[in-house]
This record gives structure tokens, C-alpha cells and sequence, in this order.
């Protein structure tokens, strides 16, 4: 049974749609039953839209079973913890679209998909807390350009997501911790870690996520998911909380390779309102589908990222697990007909580092400066109210004070340009159309007791990290369910390649998909029983 604190917990979060949820379930229509024949597990876009054209599902019945999904598994049961806000007008829009579909036929490409949204984004009629108690309640009153695309062709925003309090890692004030859905203990990675979490348990049909350093395809990676980090100038920004502009992107995180690519189609292109996108005119395909085929591996040369050279002590048994899920993934791969190319030699440019402090205090000032009467206005104001988590309040510190007017910033860019340079010419070098790494050398390891309170937890948070190359190029990446440890934790399969090379690796992580059918239903949210 739900205890007290649990049930007002719930109410608070979730408002008055808990009570609708309570009396739709009293109140079932005549078609519950029949939606019930529709297997929602592991359901894709095509699928639903196939049940929606055959008569055997409708809108209203799709997002109900999501949110009894939600009502069973985010706040009890496994207690994931993936969702910050459920859309309370979500059945509405499903009424809406449900009668435009019978009059019109379906209305776009996401028609009635459930997306669930990383609470880093904005949305007019939700509140976008940023994971932090400091934002509780705030509604910014317009769409992110993302969202007004997913919108326009037909998606539902579900629920907002939980996230790493201001795109780091797995907690925050708003809501506590973050948990993986395919082992509670386990941190979920971050900071898109609701987002993975709840479409790795079925929450939601879709998902969105941000990137800076690797928060989508971590937390996909973990809970065994496909997450795209597109090129950079690939999505608009617009309407989301930036980390490092020069590094900062939105991707998909899904259950299956076409679903990742179907969501790009809508979100990718051209934003006035982000100048960067710009650069994407002219590399935007009209579908990202067209390179899928379950023998799209054939012929192509893929190169393996240097490995490390030994695991940390202590960790061995970990990293050599992973290593071994990584050696089957290329053993598939060389099946499939790749020609894999190892290792891939790679010169690091020299004279410096990465090192970006420069940006974060300036963008975030720039971005609190455009919201409608924003709690603070300064990200040393955020600071100063000393609500943030200490991990992460310890974590910004150091970006105070700092600027791109700042010498070392031209250093971090002159570095950054180097190394997207040398990476160009290895790929070029040896000839080969992308690069293949796990995204952690190491699956998810247990969360610290004292992850909230203490600033420095020893949680091995990212032990074996792979994840930095893309950002650091501003080059995609994506990620694939890899397979499993003998504990049954996922390990993600990650391609690299070259700016707007999206339809490449689609394709690719496509035939393996298919080939491997490593993606499985998480054990801690099993379906449903009809009621």
C-alpha cells in the first residue's frame, strides 16, 4: 500500500491528474478492453500507428495505459523516480487528436506518440524546474522550438522528465534520486537519466535528452536504449537551459534504431531563433530512414577507438566484463559483413587540453536574462541560495567568474579545432566510414548512500567513460543496447562519425539492432495486468 508521504508526494507532483487517473480507471470506457489486446511493451511508433489504422487502439487509450504505467512504477513500485510532471492535459490532446485522426487521418509523423521530455526544456503549459527545488512551479510560458516541432507533428508531451540538477549527473533537489530501471541500485548515468529510465521501463513511447558531455547517450548506454547525439548544429536549442553552447544539443533516446530516426526527422533543420543551425542547411535529408537495411553493415570499414590500456584497481572484474560484451558486439559486426579496422591510431593535438569553464556562468546569466520572471537571475544567484545538491553546488563552483573574453577560452577552441582535425584524418588515414567504442568500459555501478549530502560520493560516478570524444568534436554519435553483463546491466555500443553523417550511423546501428536483439523489457516494470 501507498504510505502517507508517498501519496502527498505523488499529489504535489502530479497535481489533479492523479484524481483523474483514479476515476478513469472507476469509469473505464467500453474500449478498455480492446486497448488492452495492444501490447504496449516495448511498442514502437509504427506499431501504434499500424493499431491506430487497423481500429484496435485509440489516442485516449495509448496515453492512459502510459500514465497507469507511470502511477505503477515512478513514485511506487520500483520507485524510479523519472518523472517530474505529467502533462495534466495529456488525455485532452489525445481526445483532440483522436477526432482529427477519424476526420482527417493521422496528423503528422508523431501522431498521438507520448513523448517524455527532459526537464531542461521549456514548455508553455508545464512548469521546467531544471531538476532544482529553486524552480519549482515556474511555467516560462512559451515552447522550446523542439517541442513546438514535436507538437506540430502530431506528438504529445507525456511528462517532463527528471534530470541531473542543471545537466549533471543523476540527482537533485527537485525530486531526490534518479534510478536505473534495470537494477534500482545502480545509478541511471545523467543527467538524462529520467528520460532514460522512463522509456526503458515503458513510460513513455519516445524520448528526448540533452548532451553536453555525454547525457544521452550515457543514461541510453546504461539502460539500454539507442541515444543519438546529433552533429551540433544539427538541433535547435532554443528554449533549453544551456551548460556550454559550443558543446550543448538535444537528441532522442528510444527502444529501437527507427524510432531514433523518426524523431530526428521532426526535430532537425534550421532555427532562426539558433543561429548555429544554420550550418545544417543543406545536410538535413529528407528522411534519416533511407540507409536502414538489415544488411547495411556489409562492405564498410568502422575503426576501433584505441582501447585503454588496463582498468583502474579495483574495478578489473568490471572493465573486463564490458570488454568482453564489447568483443562479442565486434565479433557481430565482422559477421555482418564490417570490415573492423583495429586499433585506430590517433595523434592528440599538442600544446594544451579541453577545458571549458568559460562558457556556462555567461550563457546561463544570457539565458535567465530572456525567461518571464525567472526565481533568480544569475547562475551566482543560484548559488547563493544554497538549495542546489552539494555535488552539484561544489560541481559550478568553479565556473564563477569566468568568460569567453578569458584567454584561456581561445586556448580551449584552438585545442577543440586541433582535435577535430586530427580525428578528420585518422577516420581519413585508415580509411574508414566511422568509429566503434563501448560509451563505458565499465557497466553502471551501485549509488552512494549519501549521494545527496556529501559533495565529493564515492559512487565511481562514470568509471570507464567514452563518451567525450563527440562533444569535444561536436561530431554525432549514438548509441546502441550492446548486450549484457553476466548481472544482466546493458552495455551501449557507440558509433562516431563524420558531421551529419545521422543517416550513416542510423543505418548501421539499424543492422545491428536487428541482427543482435539486445533490447529487452527492464525487469523492475513488467506489463501490467488489464483492469
Amino acid at each position: 500500500a501507498m504510505s502517507t508521504k508517498a501519496a502527498i508526494s505523488l499529489f504535489a507532483r502530479r497535481g489533479s491528474l492523479v484524481g483523474g487517473l483514479l476515476v478513469s480507471a472507476l469509469l473505464a470506457s467500453p474500449g478498455a478492453a480492446r486497448a488492452q489486446s495492444f501490447d504496449l511493451m516495448e511498442a514502437t511508433i509504427a506499431g501504434v500507428h499500424e493499431a491506430f489504422d487497423a481500429g484496435t487502439l485509440t489516442c485516449r487509450e495509448l496515453v492512459q495505459r502510459y500514465l497507469d504505467r507511470i502511477e505503477a512504477y515512478d513514485d511506487v513500485g520500483p520507485g524510479l523516480n523519472a518523472i517530474q510532471h505529467v502533462n495534466p492535459r495529456a488525455l485532452a490532446k489525445a481526445d483532440s487528436l483522436d477526432r482529427a485522426r477519424e476526420a482527417q487521418g493521422r496528423q503528422g509523423k508523431l501522431h498521438c506518440v507520448p513523448v517524455l521530455l527532459k526537464d531542461q526544456v521549456e514548455t508553455r503549459d508545464m512548469p521546467t524546474t531544471y531538476g532544482s527545488a529553486i524552480f519549482e512551479g515556474f511555467v516560462s510560458h512559451r515552447d522550446a522550438t523542439i517541442v513546438r516541432r514535436l507538437r506540430a507533428a502530431g506528438a504529445i508531451i507525456l511528462a517532463k522528465t527528471t534530470m541531473g540538477e542543471f545537466a549533471q549527473r543523476y540527482v537533485g533537489s527537485a525530486y531526490g534520486i534518479i534510478r536505473n530501471a534495470y537494477a534500482t541500485d545502480r545509478n541511471p548515468s545523467g543527467s538524462s537519466g529520467g528520460t532514460a529510465s522512463g522509456i526503458a521501463a515503458n513510460l513513455g513511447l519516445v524520448g528526448i535528452g540533452e548532451d553536453t558531455g555525454g547525457s544521452v547517450r550515457g543514461p541510453a548506454a546504461v539502460s539500454n536504449l539507442v541515444g543519438l547525439r546529433p552533429s551540433l548544429p544539427l538541433v535547435s536549442r532554443f528554449g533549453m537551459m544551456p551548460a556550454n553552447p559550443s558543446q550543448d544539443t538535444m537528441g532522442p533516446m528510444t527502444r529501437t534504431v527507427e524510432d531514433a530516426a523518426l524523431v530526428l526527422e521532426v526535430i532537425a533543420g534550421y532555427d532562426p531563433e539558433d543561429p548555429i543551425t544554420a550550418w545544417s542547411v543543406g545536410h538535413v535529408p529528407e528522411s534519416y530512414r533511407t540507409d536502414m537495411d538489415p544488411d547495411g553493415l556489409r562492405g564498410l570499414r568502422v575503426g576501433v577507438w584505441p582501447r585503454r590500456e588496463s582498468a583502474p584497481e579495483g574495478f578489473e572484474e568490471e572493465f573486463a566484463q564490458a570488454e568482453a560484451v564489447f568483443d562479442r558486439a565486434l565479433d557481430q559486426l565482422r559477421i555482418l559483413g564490417a570490415e573492423v579496422v583495429e586499433p585506430i591510431e590517433m595523434e592528440l593535438p599538442e600544446g594544451g587540453a579541453l577545458s571549458n569553464v568559460f562558457e556556462t556562468e555567461q550563457a546561463t546569466d544570457e539565458y535567465l536574462a530572456g525567461l518571464e520572471d525567472p526565481p533568480v537571475g544569475s547562475l551566482r544567484e543560484i548559488l547563493l541560495t544554497g538549495a542546489v545538491v552539494p555535488w552539484r553546488q561544489a560541481s559550478l563552483l568553479p565556473y564563477l567568474g569566468h568568460t569567453t573574453e578569458d584567454a584561456g577560452y581561445l586556448a580551449h577552441q584552438t585545442y577543440r579545432s586541433a582535435l577535430q582535425v586530427n580525428a578528420l584524418k585518422a577516420m581519413a588515414d585508415h580509411a574508414v566510414v566511422a568509429l566503434v567504442y563501448i560509451t563505458f568500459d565499465a557497466p553502471p555501478m551501485p549509488i552512494a548512500e549519501d549521494v545527496l549530502t556529501n559533495p565529493s560520493p564515492d559512487d565511481q560516478y562514470g568509471l570507464g567513460d567514452n563518451r567525450g570524444w563527440s562533444p569535444a568534436t561536436g561530431f554525432p554519435a549514438l548509441t546502441v543496447p550492446g548486450g549484457f553483463t553476466p548481472e544482466g546491466l546493458p552495455i551501449g555500443l557507440e558509433f562516431l562519425g563524420r558531421p551529419f553523417s545521422e543517416a550513416l550511423l542510423l543505418g548501421m546501428s539499424y543492422a545491428f539492432e536487428q541482427a543482435s536483439g539486445h533490447r529487452r523489457p527492464a525487469p523492475t516494470a513488467p506489463a501490467l495486468a488489464p483492469r
